[in-house]
């Protein structure tokens, strides 16, 4: 079940995010990367952790200057993030001993991960979003043309 919850929601949150525009800002992806890594750390303040606390947030780290280096330079990287930390999930229990991790936590968001990997990696092939942040030059209203 986690499985199918997990690939039922990454999906229905890339669409959406499609289907309104978000992720036709370069953060949308990064953020979601960054907002995933947290959960873990999440679950360590949840079961009062301290030592879990510390190790989910050195991974969160690690995932979140992944996002970072992909918004500033090249999405694709952003999409290694997401897959990586499917990757995490799946050895997670073998990593860092976070007793507040719900049992079908890793399944859903192994799941979830690969789903929304896929689903940006589709996205940046097919031309929907510009890879390179040097392709990606915003105009305001001033006429400025602002690159991230």
């Amino acid at each position: 079940m986690p499985y199918i919850v997990g690939l039922i929601l990454a999906l229905g949150v890339c669409v959406f995010a499609t289907g309104v525009g978000f992720d036709r800002d370069r953060a949308f992806y990064p953020v979601l990367v960054i907002v995933i890594a947290c959960l873990y750390c999440l679950f360590a303040v949840m079961s009062a952790s301290t030592r879990a606390l510390w190790l989910e947030s050195v991974a969160m780290t690690a995932f979140a200057l992944a996002a970072i280096v992909g918004f500033r330079s090249n999405l694709w990287w952003v999409a290694a993030a997401l897959l990586g930390h499917g990757v995490f999930d799946s050895l997670h229990a073998r990593l860092i001993a976070d007793p507040g991790v719900p049992p079908w936590w890793p399944a859903f968001c192994l799941t979830y991960d690969g789903v929304a990997a896929a689903y940006l990696a589709w996205r940046l092939r097919s031309g929907g979003i510009r890879a390179s942040a040097r392709d990606h030059a915003a105009v305001h209203p001033s006429g400025n043309v602002n690159r991230p």
